[in-house]
């Protein structure tokens, strides 16, 4: 596995990460424990050096089996969790208040089995706590070295260089992907010149892009993307042709259509490491395998010729979720 270095930072990963969110939370049910260590552990037998976690998954239960997987080798992995939500359920809304902040940070280091968080993000904007004080109380515990980097999650533009002035930003995590190009338009651009790495989540679509998922695909109850407009039935017939180009493009060269969809964000830019998450072992071995999928120029101009001919459909989050991104 190759490695990356997030931005100006220093900090270096595997070219692909982990992200470990759908262990315990959003898409179903959690995975027992020993399977959940044992997939987090054949993701570091692979090369995999970057794990993303948050206390907002399963509130704290992600971070606990993340820590138990990682414990034996932590000094060879680089370990992400995040800050931000009101006793850490997103369904209460934003917290990111200094105290809280330190509070979060104390029980993340004991559930994670540590003496340090690697990258310590906030989980989404707080528009009711200056993010100089966010960023001011990072620092302080990076000061403390129980913090090595500061970073941010879903923020906006005003919110990333407020925050960057204060305490330099390692990285950025935020949607990205083949079916969502936004951060093209002002991120990418403020990241490439502050010198932030970019570390985008949900990268093969919420798995529509690995083309498994159709219009009569049915999802667990507790299935966040039950929630979400993109993946209505109508819509998901809809965005059917994107999966269908993205499969010949994989079909030519010997690849899966989630291999080439990690592939082009890492031919993106080289500080840009996707997070692809998944709960099964054949699926982590596949998505591992896109670190060796080089695309061409030729390649990128056809998917991106492709692509410029098709407009996906529905929005990517419900309004009040939608409401708590790009502040």
């Amino acid at each position: 596995m190759k490695k990356r270095i997030l931005g100006k930072s220093g900090l270096e990963v595997s070219a692909l990460g982990l992200g470990c969110m759908g262990l315990s939370h959003g898409y179903g049910p959690a995975t027992e424990k020993q399977a959940a260590i044992q997939l987090i552990r054949a993701a570091f037998d692979q090369g995999v050096t970057f794990f993303d976690t948050a206390e907002a998954y399963a509130q704290g239960a992600n971070e606990a089996v993340l820590g138990e997987a990682l414990e034996p080798f932590r000094n060879q992995v680089v370990i992400a969790t995040k800050f931000g939500f009101q006793d850490g359920d997103p369904s209460k809304g934003q917290d990111s208040r200094p105290e809280r902040i330190r509070e979060v940070a104390d029980a993340a280091l004991k559930r994670l089995r540590t003496d340090r968080i690697d990258l310590f993000y906030q989980h989404r904007v707080d528009a009711n706590v200056p993010m100089e004080d966010v960023a001011g109380t990072v620092k302080e515990l990076i000061a403390a070295g129980k913090v090595k980097h500061f970073g941010m999650s879903e923020a906006g533009v005003q919110s990333i260089q407020r925050a960057h002035a204060v305490q330099p930003v390692a990285a950025l995590q935020s949607e990205y992907s083949l079916w969502w190009r936004e951060p093209e338009k002002e991120i990418l651009p403020l990241l490439e010149q502050l010198g932030i790495g970019f570390v985008p989540f949900s990268p093969l679509g919420k798995g529509f892009l690995t083309g498994a998922i159709d219009a009569h695909t049915s999802f667990d109850k507790t299935d966040f993307r039950n929630i979400v407009p993109r993946f209505s039935e109508e819509n998901r017939k809809a965005n059917q042709g994107l999966v269908d180009v993205i499969g010949q493009i994989a079909a030519g060269k010997k690849a899966t259509s989630a291999q080439i969809a990690l592939a082009w964000l890492l031919a993106q830019k080289p500080w840009i490491v996707p997070i692809p998450g998944t709960t099964k072992l054949h699926r982590l071995e596949e998505n591992v395998g896109a670190a060796a999928v080089e695309l061409t120029a030729e390649d990128l101009a056809q998917i991106e010729t492709a692509l410029s001919q098709i407009t996906v459909q529905g929005d990517r989050y419900p309004a009040h979720l939608q409401a708590r991104v790009g502040r």
